[in-house]
């Protein structure tokens, strides 16, 4: 009998609906049975997808890992199962660059079944409204009511997503972004970080999110944070939090925040590879997506569930309210050897803004290190 093992990331988000669905799923499939574990976030953004391939059927990704795995032979591709309707549905329904993130080399190595990006947050509490614009963002700030995620990733995130919403160019060549592009960007956050407490340098989006919606002092507002849905749904947290589309920076619209989200990819190495397709493209369908999905605390990435008055309804119009963002998000490169540069641009961009090293040198690090991610 079928017995999958899959993995995914330590957050209710991102372990609950998983769970509910391999019940379900099994349910209607006696015989089959899923087992679902998982690791940290930090591991989930790190650990290397080979390590895991040879450990379990199903697996969740992030979508900057399929330059790695296209041809290592580790994932199984979705096209070329017969379902090539199946495919161009989920295609069709792609929130954003959600679906196509997946698709490297002319080849789906995932499925598209969380959706998010940089997103902005606040607390209705505290504020009347989010921002729409970087300066009314600066006046937030100098009023001692910002905080957002700064640890080494998301540092880097708002750098590249910061850089896009000005019209830079990032990775586009032989230059990761031009020298005037990446001071203008390295001198907005920093003026931002001096306004901030300390300890964003410390906390993810999901730290953040908990500092906003269970502590009565806490920052009113988040200009940029990968959304989590969670935090909108009644009973999740003391102070349920608000989310809206990302400030303009130089513009009137959110245009630039860095694509994320997460898929689930089926190994190559698996004895269960249709069982797990099959299991992978339900529940990146539509109708689980908007139902079950979206009910177990998943944050559906199918564009009919962030249309739904259900899964609004559910999360204060989380969906609707920041999907404008999504759909102008950018898709980060995923070449063989981004990764690498990923784990250290974010230590560089981090070490900035703790005031460990100025911008010309910040800006020559990145150089390098883009440099070395491409030899």
């Amino acid at each position: 009998m079928p017995d999958l093992r899959g993995m995914t990331w330590d957050h209710s988000r991102g372990f609950d609906p998983m769970v509910a669905t391999a019940e379900a799923y099994a349910s209607a499939h006696p015989g089959v049975t899923i087992h679902w574990e998982k690791r940290s976030l930090q591991a989930f953004a790190d650990r290397p997808i080979g390590e895991m391939a040879d450990a379990y059927d199903l697996m969740v990704i992030d979508h900057p890992h399929v330059g790695e795995v296209a041809r290592s032979g580790l994932l199984m591709p979705f096209d070329g199962l017969g379902r090539d309707a199946d495919l161009a549905t989920l295609a069709a329904q792609s929130v954003g660059a959600s679906h196509p993130s997946y698709e490297f080399d002319g080849r789906q190595w995932a499925l598209a079944i969380d959706a998010a990006t940089p997103v902005a947050a606040y607390r209705p509490d505290l504020i009347g409204g989010a921002p729409g614009d970087w300066n009314e963002v600066m006046a937030l700030a100098r009023a001692g009511k910002v905080g957002f995620a700064l640890i080494p990733i998301n540092a880097l995130m708002t750098f590249m997503g910061l850089a896009r919403s000005i019209g830079a160019d990032i990775a586009g060549g032989d230059d990761f972004i031009d020298r005037a592009a990446g001071e203008d960007v390295l001198a907005r956050m920093g003026e931002i970080m001096a306004l901030m407490d300390p300890r964003c340098l410390t906390l993810d989006p999901i730290g953040i999110y908990e500092w906003m919606g269970r502590t009565a002092d806490a920052p009113a507002y988040s200009p940029f944070g990968y959304g989590y849905a969670n935090y909108s749904r009644a009973g999740y947290c003391r102070f349920p939090l608000q989310f809206a589309d990302a400030p303009g920076v130089g513009r009137a619209d959110p245009t630039g925040t860095v694509l994320g989200g997460t898929g689930i990819a089926v190994s190559a190495s698996s004895r269960h590879r249709d069982v797990a397709a099959d299991y992978a493209f339900w529940i990146a369908g539509g109708d689980c997506q908007e139902g079950l999905f979206c009910d177990a605390g998943g944050q559906p990435g199918n564009a009919v569930a962030w249309e739904s008055d259900r899964c609004n309804a559910a999360a204060m119009d989380f969906f609707r309210a920041t999907r404008r963002t999504l759909e102008t998000a950018w898709l980060r490169p995923r070449y063989d050897g981004y990764m690498a540069f990923q784990d250290r641009g974010g230590d560089i961009v981090h070490a900035f803004l703790k005031g460990d090293a100025g911008g010309e040198a910040t800006l020559d690090a990145l150089q390098a290190a883009y440099e070395e991610s491409r030899a």
